[in-house]
């Protein structure tokens, strides 16, 4: 039995929980978390018990940890479990900064340690797919990836303000997607950005509506758009263009019915949260996980990735800035 402490109990801790819940080889064993509500809610579902995470380091029968905190924790928890021995799944990302993720990510070099990253949309069984068809051959050489990522709604603006900000808290997600479907390292990134959806965000410093143009060493192409407000739902498509042909993942919505009549073609409204439409990716992503520890797959986005995403969201923010086409270092 894996057993597994919980940094972290707020609601993607807790969607992490139930994932393990449902496996028959891991389980929640410790949880910490300062909010007392937020900790009687996990343990109450897992049958944990509460814990600090000096203890949850410094008990040897927690094989792994759970990094589900706010993001300026992260780096140190990562870097303390790395000493501690522990297998490490953390939310992305590591930090907001790139040196302090390197120093981190020497911690766990050193350690020898797994570190899986949260980049749950390549567990997606849509985007998986897509991933599949490219590796089997199905549309050639890729040339050109499109990613589209609009949420229903801004996030509250407190969140924003410690967030890191559209590019690396929203569009980093999409980044690392593009990376998993190109096949070739990004050498540069072109940025534009705009406040179109609420000035509250404009406020803060940040962008509401984004588009990027990634471009490979060989020449092939991605390009993101990212919306704070899609009214119709929450919008998630790829499309992956090559030679031979095209692959492309939609839309999901909670029926596939649609109804037709003498007004036209009435369809099912969009999911409207990343929760329910990336339910399955997360519930994969542990799994994975636990098949990383357990030494059955070596197949994760590691630290590195992390760190590699992170470097675009930054060059898209100079690029932003600058008005002009970063090259990545």
């Amino acid at each position: 039995m894996l057993n597994i402490g919980l940094l972290g109990a707020g609601r993607i801790g807790i969607t992490h929980a139930k994932a393990v819940q449902a496996l028959p080889n891991a389980k929640i064993a410790k949880v910490f978390d300062p909010i007392d509500a937020a900790a009687e809610n996990a343990i109450a579902l897992t049958g944990a018990t509460r814990a600090s995470v000096d203890d949850i380091m410094a008990d040897d029968n927690i094989h792994a940890v759970i990094i589900a905190t706010p993001t300026d924790l992260h780096a140190d928890q990562i870097e303390l479990a790395a000493r501690a021995g522990k297998a490490i799944f953390c939310e992305k990302p590591v930090d907001l900064d790139a040196g302090r993720v390197r120093d981190c990510l020497k911690v766990v070099e050193e350690t020898g340690v797994v570190l899986m990253v949260g980049f749950n949309r390549r567990f997606d069984p849509s985007f998986a797919r897509l991933r599949a068809e490219i590796d089997n051959g199905s549309v050639g050489d890729v040339e050109m990836v499109q990613i589209t990522s609009r949420d229903p709604s801004a996030p509250p603006v407190d969140y924003i303000k410690r967030s890191g900000g559209l590019f690396r808290d929203m569009m980093i997600h999409d980044l690392d997607m593009a990376r998993f479907l190109l096949g070739e390292e990004i050498v540069s990134v072109y940025a534009t950005g705009a406040v179109l959806t609420d000035p509250a965000i404009k406020a803060t410093g940040d962008v509401d509506s984004a588009a990027a143009t990634l471009r490979t060493k060989s020449g092939r192409m991605a390009v993101i758009t990212n919306s704070r407000r899609a009214t119709y739902g929450y919008d998630q498509r790829i499309e992956v263009h090559g030679s031979k042909g095209l692959v492309e993942a939609g839309n999901h919505r909670t029926t596939s019915v649609t109804v037709a009549n003498g007004s036209g073609y009435t369809a099912e409204p969009l999911m409207d949260f990343f929760m329910s439409r990336y339910a399955d990716a997360y519930r994969i992503e542990l799994t994975t996980f636990c098949d990383v520890v357990a030494g059955k797959t070596s197949n994760y986005p590691s630290g590195t990735d992390g760190l590699k995403a992170l470097l675009l969201a930054d060059a898209a923010l100079e690029s932003l800035a600058s008005g002009k086409e970063v090259a990545i270092g």
